[in-house]
């Protein structure tokens, strides 16, 4: 049986200032998406329509606020806003951890198209650019959550090899949730989604795989997490991250059948020329 290390939140202080792990996190994250940003605007069908480096560090820009003001609007509002709102001054406390992904997806996607209308480019086209570089950010985050032994897991069989105490909560061997949720929700999800976006797909299919993807993927390691709150419908209790990720699966789904179809119909019309020629 394991042990969390229950390592300092505090990675090192230069004067004054202390620079936190779950910091630390976000940066790292942020610097992926430029790495994996200029991989993938090496794509033949990517550079095909006019992605360049240049508009990465804009991006990112645009991304960095979203991701920060909309997860943290997120965690407030969707998961604790009676302690927040007792709290105020606890909202800005960042450092501390509490950011909500699906908050920061909103968010992002605002800053997306503030900045898509800004340089002429279609949403979904840009949904489609990023999604592939959004996992492995998220897996860093859930990393930085598990060294602030944040999100812990529910109670796990002691025979588990990897269950785990968590000192600060009780002495209940436990799942390390943040672990599964980086490797499951991040890392897997990061492989099959660039793996998927090598190649070309229909606009909206790439954000569309990984919405459904992410939706899934989280909505089954949240069964290892102690839930924030659960909510129940005909007899059926799911937690707060398992209800926010279901409008996300069924986003995906909305947006793969229409990728498609719409290319369907697109193809229509030449098929029918071809065949006339015949």
């Amino acid at each position: 049986m394991l042990v969390h290390p229950m390592p300092d939140p505090i990675a090192i202080h230069i004067g004054p200032l202390a620079v936190h792990w779950y910091g630390l996190m976000y940066l790292l994250a942020f610097a992926q998406f430029i790495a994996l940003g200029r991989l993938r605007i090496k794509q033949p069908h990517i550079a095909a329509v006019g992605w360049k480096k240049e508009d990465l560090d804009d991006m990112l820009f645009y991304g960095v606020l979203g991701v920060v003001l909309g997860g943290r609007l997120g965690e407030i509002l969707f998961y604790n806003p009676a302690y927040y709102f007792a709290n105020p001054a606890d909202m800005i406390a960042v450092w501390k951890g509490g950011m909500s992904f699906h908050g920061g997806f909103l968010g992002v996607m605002l800053a997306m198209y503030l900045w898509g209308r800004k340089r002429g480019r279609n949403l979904m086209d840009i949904m489609d650019f990023i999604a592939p570089m959004v996992p492995l950010g998220y897996a860093a985050g859930r990393l930085g959550n598990f060294i602030n032994a944040e999100l812990p897991g529910r109670p796990a069989d002691p025979s588990l090899p990897w269950a785990m105490i968590w000192p600060n909560v009780d002495n209940i061997p436990r799942h390390p949730s943040p672990i599964y949720q980086m490797l499951v929700d991040g890392i897997l999800l990061f492989i099959i989604l660039w793996i998927f976006a090598r190649h070309s797909r229909p606009r909206m299919a790439v954000a569309g795989m990984f919405s459904l993807l992410y939706g899934c993927a989280r909505f089954f390691t949240e069964y290892f997490r102690v839930p924030d709150y659960e909510v129940h419908f005909g007899g059926i209790t799911i937690s707060a991250g398992q209800m926010l990720s279901v409008p996300m699966i069924v986003l995906g789904i909305i947006l793969l059948v229409l990728a498609y179809r719409l290319k369907q119909q697109a193809q229509a019309p030449s098929e029918a020329v071809l065949a006339g020629k015949k």
